[in-house]
């Protein structure tokens, strides 16, 4: 028997994806034929209640912003007047069903409520709250990064704390696709932060990203309708990438700012004010990368240690050359997915 805590935002998902939906299938056919547990802590059918209205409305507004492109395209085009307001009247038309086109996300929202809603519910012990106020208090994953993380620690001990159960026979899964909070920064999504790795194992407690993966683990047999899901990656989103890019783009602006600390304290580049600078910049502006203003020095240095309380020194270097060419790769590879020319690396 497998117990698995699937993670709110997985739930959430196989609501808002369409392509997601039809694992909402398997997990029901898997708990039926008990060949899986659903472990649901009260925090995440609360999470999952709270959201229902935002994935709703998401649903509609997404559906409503297709359509005002349509017409945007099709004013644009222009053409023969009478089949452009035909057109349009007809796109006038679906727009205003908008809300039953919406429909289908309600119901998987309500399958998804009922499926809960007969799981046996565990609610957070004492010692489950303080471990979890434990790790907001000593940002430990999840709670390492630079937000209010505690219901997701809390979901986390939880989790903990029911797979350290000794059960002959019982195995344990932990699903979620929170790999900013959860998983390894920096490395493989698909293994937990080092905050936590211990407690999972690749046998009895395991983790995972996929919920397509953890069901094909819980029966082999379900490959076949799981099997598209495991193999295809989900599309990156732009906020996949803005995050992305946010974190590279620290990394490689603090690794230049220390480079110019050890420039400074080998004297390679001198601190001066802002009238020696520009006395010496009239001089020869060949001086500009000799010589830094101490006012902008310390903007610098606040910058810095801004980036360090948000990030973490240890996820800030020191690395390897070929760490260093893979950092700028992928920053230079994400700005161009998003309209910026090829090696446009400044920061």
């Amino acid at each position: 028997m497998f117990i698995v805590l699937i993670d709110t935002c997985v739930w959430l998902k196989m609501a808002e994806d369409h392509r997601h939906t039809p694992l909402l299938q398997v997990v029901r056919g898997a708990t039926a034929l008990k060949k899986m547990e659903l472990m649901l802590p009260r925090i995440v059918l609360d999470e999952f209640r709270r959201a229902r209205p935002r994935v709703t409305k998401a649903a509609e507004r997404s559906s409503a912003s297709h359509f005002q492109e349509v017409r945007r395209a099709i004013d644009k085009v222009g053409g023969d007047k009478r089949k452009q307001t035909s057109a349009l009247k007809f796109l006038a038309d679906v727009q205003h069903k908008l809300p039953q086109i919406g429909r289908p996300v309600e119901t998987t929202l309500d399958e998804i409520e009922e499926m809960l809603s007969k799981a046996t519910i565990i609610e957070a012990s004492d010692i489950v709250m303080l471990k979890a106020a434990g790790r907001a208090l000593h940002r430990k994953a999840p709670c390492h990064q630079d937000k209010n993380s505690i219901a997701d620690a809390i979901i986390l001990e939880t989790y903990l704390a029911e797979s350290a159960k000794k059960v002959a026979g019982t195995r344990y899964a932990f699903v979620t696709d929170n790999y900013t909070d959860f998983s390894l920064p920096n490395g493989n999504r698909k293994l937990p932060h080092p905050d936590f790795a211990s407690s999972f194992s690749k046998v009895r407690s395991m983790y995972f990203t996929n919920l397509a993966e953890c069901l094909r683990k819980v029966d082999p047999s379900f490959v076949s309708e799981v099997e598209w899901f495991a193999a295809h990656e989900e599309t990156r989103g732009i906020s996949d990438l803005m995050r992305e890019h946010e974190l590279l783009f620290d990394q490689v602006w603090y690794s230049r700012h220390k480079f110019h600390e050890w420039e400074i304290e080998t004297g390679k580049v001198k601190i001066v004010t802002q009238a020696q600078y520009d006395a010496l910049i009239a001089k020869d502006r060949r001086k500009h990368s000799k010589i830094i203003i101490d006012s902008v020095w310390e903007l610098g240095k606040a910058a810095a240690r801004k980036i360090e309380a948000k990030r973490g020194k240890e996820n800030l270097g020191p690395w390897t050359n070929f760490d260093w060419g893979m950092i700028n790769g992928k920053l230079s590879a994400i700005r161009w997915m998003l309209g910026e020319e090829w090696d446009m690396l400044d920061t």
